[in-house]
């Protein structure tokens, strides 16, 4: 299972001029905030990477101030500093010791808005790097991609072609990279994955997500507008039991735990689709004295290990052990996150970015709708079948 995210970032900014004198490319503010701070929100997303590694170089003073040694969401940050420029595999091959067997890298100065776990899916037939390509980029400032169903043939520089899919600059790597990188400084883009290429080893999938990258002025520019409002994005919000697991009463050990049809696939969709997936469940059974919050806690972490199989996640948990009848006194009062009390979603309002009139919420029972319609957001009904197919059929563009 992936755990590990690196993000390169001792890159000199060169293209930005005066910007980048003092401060390095990835802290460049925008819209009031240090551009690296979006790329560790959309990484700590990912339940299951909770290791994320920061490569800095240029000014790397700075990004220890900030980042070393804090968590993100769940996330570990730490800062590994190269004592010289040493290119993108250099700084790899300087942090070999801290290297997961599979991981994924980022590149610090860009933003790419897809499914990242997907790309790591174990599902995808294996590379030692498999990259996000963004999908018809039009514009001449990137080199183009050549492949071979899902094999990179080549790299075309920039201008040679006006349109085609382009590098994100977002990889899934295998540790045994560290093998092909001997010369120091080194080049991932220009000396190793040509290399890999030849040797059938980078391979690529395509996504059509938002992206951005902020090394020249104009780009600059445009990200302090475009990146805070692509943040925003529509939420779907899931019951648990009925909906996403067959409901047995009181569910809360793996050995239980049975998906409705459709149920992975259907939290991958919203992922794929851009989604953020919440799940909102009432879980009285600790009220009652029948299990205790850590065993909550623990499917729902398993939940995600299990949805990460096939590159999918949940974005948060919530879940109330409250009751006014409980049997535990801890638990025992009247609570506003219990539905058909509006709590938990109006909690994942406050805590994330919502499009709260894009959003929606999926229950198997009358008071799950109620919660939703006292959110202000459309609640609908699941009586069974194929979750992924009923999901499907409430976005937008996709016929009953």
């Amino acid at each position: 299972m992936l755990k590990q995210a690196v993000i390169l970032v001792g890159g000199l900014g060169t293209r930005l001029g005066e910007m980048t004198r003092l401060v390095p490319k990835p802290l460049l503010e925008v819209a009031g905030r240090p551009f690296l701070d979006y790329i560790l929100d959309e990484l700590s997303r990912y339940a299951t990477i909770q290791d994320i590694l920061l490569l800095a170089g240029y000014q790397a003073g700075q990004v220890i101030d900030r980042y070393d040694g804090k968590r993100w969401r769940g996330a570990h940050v730490s800062v590994i500093s190269e004592p010289a420029q040493l290119g993108t595999g250099g700084a790899l091959k300087y942090a070999a010791d801290r290297l997961d067997a599979k991981f994924l890298l980022l590149n610090g100065d860009s933003f790419f808005d897809f499914n990242m776990l997907d790309l790591a899916a174990p599902l995808h037939s294996p590379a030692i790097v498999r990259v996000a390509l963004k999908k018809d980029h039009a514009g001449d400032r990137y080199g183009r991609v050549l492949l071979d169903h899902d094999f990179i043939k080549t790299f075309l520089p920039a201008g040679a072609q006006p349109n085609g899919p382009i590098n994100s600059g977002v990889y899934c790597v295998d540790r045994e990279i560290l093998s092909f990188i001997d010369g120091l400084p080194c080049s991932l883009e220009q000396a190793i994955f040509p290399r890999l290429a030849e040797n059938g080893q980078l391979r690529a999938t395509l996504y059509d997500g938002f992206f951005i990258d902020i090394g020249v002025p104009v780009d600059f520019e445009r990200a302090q507008s475009e990146l805070p409002e692509r943040q925003r994005r529509p939420a779907v919000f899931f019951d648990r039991d009925g909906v996403l697991n067959i409901d047995k009463a009181y569910v809360h050990r793996v050995e239980d735990f049975e998906w409705v049809a459709g149920a992975r696939e259907a939290v991958k969709l919203c992922n794929d689709r851009g989604y953020l997936t919440f799940v909102v469940t009432n879980q009285a059974g600790v009220a009652r004295g029948y299990y205790g919050i850590e065993a909550v806690e623990n499917l729902h972490g398993w939940m995600n290990e299990d949805l990460a199989k096939i590159g999918a996640h949940v974005d948060e948990f919530q879940y109330c052990p409250y009751h006014e009848e409980a049997v535990v006194e801890q638990w025992r009062r009247a609570s506003n996150r219990r539905k058909p009390a509006p709590g938990m979603i109006f909690d994942c309002l406050k805590g994330w970015p919502v499009r709260k009139d894009a959003s929606l919420l999926v229950g198997d029972r009358t008071l799950d709708l109620e919660a939703a319609a006292a959110a202000g957001i459309s609640g609908y009904l699941f009586e069974g079948g194929n979750l992924e197919t009923f999901v499907r059929s409430l976005m937008p563009g996709n016929p009953e």
